[in-house]
């Protein structure tokens, strides 16, 4: 499944730190800005897979499951 999110990446003195927009908390950081873009991403896929789990706690055994892509 192909996914894109907004990467922001700023300059803190030795340090770039990284956060996306669209997923509340998701922050990544790094000595380089490619560094902070992966730890961004780890920290994104992590969110999004403990998101995906919370939801489907509270799902009946007898609801049908299906996948929906987007892009």
């Amino acid at each position: 499944m192909h996914n894109e999110f907004t990467a922001i990446i700023e300059q803190d003195e030795e340090w770039y730190i990284a956060y996306c927009p669209e997923i509340p908390g998701a922050n990544g950081q790094g000595r380089t800005q490619e560094e902070a873009r992966v730890s961004l991403a780890e920290a994104i896929a992590l969110i999004l897979e403990d998101r995906r789990e919370d939801a489907l706690r509270g799902t009946p055994p007898d609801a049908i499951r299906g996948k929906v892509t987007i892009g």
